[in-house]
Formats: C-alpha cells, structure tokens, sequence
C-alpha cells in the first residue's frame, strides 16, 4: 500500500528530526582532539561531552514520552526541538569545558522530548500493515545518524571549527520548526503520571555508576568518592527496580522483563551500543592523535566502519523475518568484537592504515546486522498496543550502553595509557578497544538466550501488558 502525502510529511520529518538528535550523540567524537587543545581537557573530562548528552537523554527518555501523551505530540516535539536548539546555542559559545558540558546535558534533556513523540507520531500515522516498514526506514535513519556521526563531525571542525558542529543545528531545527506546526497534525494517547521517584532514582543509579568509572583512575578506585559513588548508584539501581515493579504508572515495564527475548534483546542492545560508543569515542582520537590525520581525515578514515550500514542494514532487516533475530544478533556481534579485537592485536604508532580496513569493514558489516535484529527482538516480543513501551526501554538502554561503553574503556585507558604521547595513547587505545571487544562478546552470549524463530508475546504478563500499553 502507497503511503498518502500526509504520511510522507510524517516520516520525512521525524526522521529528520530524529537524524539530528541522534548524530550529536556521536559528532563530538572526531572534534575531541580540537576540544581537548582549546579547552585542556583530560581524557575523563573529554567523556563527559558525550556522556553528559546520553546520561539526560536516557533517563527523561520515558518521561518525554509520557508529556507527549498528555499535552500533544506535535507539541512536545516541537518544543523539544527549540530547547535542543538553544542548549546547541549553548555548546557553540561554551567558554569552559564545565559550560559544554552542561550545554550537552540540555541537548539530551532537549533530545529526550524529541525521540519518542516523533516514533509515536510516526506509529500513529501509519497502520498496521504499514507501520513495520515505516519504523524500519525511521530506525535506518537514526543507525545512519549513530555511526555516521564521526564523519560528520569530521568534515565540520576541519572545514569550519568545533563549535559549528553544533551551530548547524539551528538552520535545520528553523525548518523543522514551522513545518512540522504546519503540516503535522496533532494526537495524544491516554494520559498519565509522570513517574517522579522513578526518573530520579535512575538518574541517581546512572550517574552514580558511569561518575564512579570515570573518576576511578584519578581518585583512586579505593577512595571514598568512587565507592560513595558506587554504592549511592547500586543502591538507587535497586529501588528504581523495586519502585517501577509498583508504580502505577512505570516509566519501564519491569514485568515486560520476564520475557526472554525481551530481556536478552534488550541487553544486547545496551552492549551493542556500549561496544559501538566505546570504539567511536577512541577510534576517532587514534586516527588523529596517533596516526596524524586531520578531522576531517580520521571521519573519512572511519567511512569502512560506517558505510556498510547502507549496505548491510536493509538486507540484515529484510532476513529478520525469514531466520528469526538471534542468528544476525550472535553473527553480528561476534564479527564486532573480531573486528575490534584484530585492531586491539595489531595498533602501534606505525601500523599502516590500510591494514584498519579489514577489521573496520567486518565490524561494520556484524554492528549493521545487530542494530535492527536487536530492536526487532525487542519489540516482536510485546502485544501490537505496547510497541511504544518497549521502543523507549529499548531506546532508553541503548543511551545508557552508550555511557558505560564510553566509560568502562576509558577506565582502562587511563590505567594503562594517557595523552602524554604517542605511544602511551597507543598503548591505552589497545586496551579501550580490547575491552569494547569484550562487551560485543559479552553481547553475542546474551544473543544466544533470545528464542528461535520469530519472538512472541505472549510470555508477557497480561495484568501488566493493557496497562502499560494504554499508557504508551
């Protein structure tokens, strides 16, 4: 069936919207090197530009969601979209790296009203029979916009300067803006709470956790504040699950968890996403800071890594269907930590950059297999009416994989590398990549747990699965 005008404007414009806040989760990679001179920052400094952004999109993903419902999609998103567009204004003019860094944290606040009322919007607009190809081309987008990030960025700091890759958000929200009050329509679904203790307690749980494993080397793992840390995150971590088993209005459908394929697509998600950050956050520096490229140079350097998405991505899809998720999810991951696991054996300052293309290209080719298998797991785990519980929960763990995987490989950088020189980045860059390898293994284990064939719903409480997709 032939998608009507209106449903054009509706995918068109999600999409795009969903491509820009997606691209700035990972465009700050290639312009780290040009941050780090102007702003002397340090390499855990240098995380918090990322992470800071996937921290505040991740946990107030849901209760964007939830606004969404209550006060109109168009609406939130079109707020969303000026508030993401301001904190840009922010990061452009930031005169201090602690000024970026909270410029970042709004954008994620701006980012998480955005994501999830453009995909209800988008399921709204479409029906059943059309909605799964709808979303397969919206998720394309938003994969294309995660990997592509780098090269962007690149092709930005060398052409222009750091802070433009920022500044170029504001020409294409001036366009989304307007049309988006002019030829989308509005709709809402069923109203409901938003769940405050929940919202918090993740919060505290996430930055508790990714604050301890970045200042873990410059503390001391030892010290009172990583294990305050640690322990204020585990314990947060705990009540967040015991709070959303009882709230009445959950922003994660903790029961939704006692499906196998959803739990196990979920964690995939969270060490797929993990894996891809960590090698993005340290590929790009590389490629710059070892090997001598310029940004724009080390975006296109990375291009065998991303390109294989066009490639790779709508095959992968199609063969959901025919294979079941769990053979492209295990295939997918294990080609991942191969590829990686090849550049950790083999980088030194003088490793020609010819022999990067190999691994670059067979980790691209198994990241381009699991990102829609993965999500697909997930969301052919739940009834049709809780697609959009399950899209936040699976878009909320992909954020926060995204943080730790940063986090965890930077962690081991610092204890055996640093930016002193060449060859101690090298050195740290080989661990970071090795243990961004090991979480694609880990990832590809937990695969192996997600049913044959094609996952079914019906392991899903039914108690809880009316009430949680009333509300999404």
């Amino acid at each position: 069936m032939k998608m009507t005008v209106g449903q054009r404007w509706v995918l068109a414009l999600t999409s795009l919207a969903a491509l820009m806040i997606t691209l700035d989760a990972l465009v700050v990679t290639t312009a780290l090197p040009a941050i780090q001179r102007e702003l002397h920052a340090s390499i855990a400094q240098l995380e918090w530009t990322i992470n800071a952004y996937a921290l505040s999109f991740a946990v107030l993903l849901m209760a964007g969601a939830a606004l969404g419902e209550r006060y109109g999609r168009r609406r939130v998103l079109m707020v969303g979209l000026v508030l993401f567009g301001a904190a840009s204004v922010g990061c452009a003019l930031a005169p201090s790296l602690g000024w970026l860094i909270a410029a970042r944290a709004a954008q994620g606040i701006g980012a998480a009203a955005v994501m999830p009322v453009a995909m209800s919007l988008l399921s709204a607009a479409f029906g059943p029979e059309q909605r799964t190809r709808a979303l397969g081309l919206f998720a394309a987008v938003t994969g294309l916009a995660t990997l592509g990030g780098p090269l962007v960025g690149g092709a930005v700091v060398q052409g222009l300067a750091w802070q433009w890759i920022f500044w170029l958000n504001l020409p294409i929200g001036a366009v989304l803006v307007p049309l988006i009050a002019t030829r989308l329509s509005e709709s809402s679904g069923a109203a409901r709470a938003l769940d405050y203790r929940g919202i918090a307690l993740v919060s505290v749980a996430a930055f508790g956790l990714v604050w301890g494993l970045v200042r873990g080397n410059e503390s001391g793992w030892a010290s009172g504040e990583v294990i305050g840390a640690f322990v204020a995150g585990a314990v947060a971590l705990a009540g967040f699950a015991r709070w959303e088993l009882r709230s009445p209005a959950p922003l994660i459908p903790m029961r939704f968890f006692g499906s196998r394929a959803f739990s196990a697509g979920n964690t995939v998600g969270f060490l797929l996403f993990a894996s891809i950050f960590g090698g993005a956050f340290f590929f790009a520096q590389f490629l710059q800071l070892v090997q001598h490229n310029g940004p724009l140079g080390a975006g296109l350097r990375l291009a065998p890594w991303t390109v294989t998405l066009f490639l790779v991505a709508p095959i992968a899809g199609k063969q959901v269907n025919r294979f079941g998720e769990r053979p492209l999810i295990v295939t997918g991951l294990l080609m991942q930590a191969i590829g990686y696991g090849w550049i950790a054996l083999t980088a030194s300052p003088e490793l020609p950059y010819p022999e990067l293309i190999p691994p670059f290209v067979i980790s691209g080719i198994g990241v381009s297999m699991a990102i829609p298998a993965a999500q697909s797991a997930v969301l052919r785990a739940v009834p049709l009416p809780a697609i959009g519980a399950a899209s936040g929960t699976f878009n909320t763990l992909r954020q926060l994989g995204g943080a730790f995987g940063i986090a965890v490989p930077a962690a081991v950088f610092a204890t055996i590398g640093g930016l002193d020189s060449e060859q101690a980045f090298s050195d740290g860059f080989v661990g970071a990549i090795g243990t961004a390898a090991a979480l694609a293994l880990a990832g590809a284990a937990i695969g192996l747990l997600i049913p044959r064939g094609a996952p079914t719903p019906q392991d899903i409480p039914a108690d809880n699965t009316d009430r949680i997709g009333a509300a999404s």
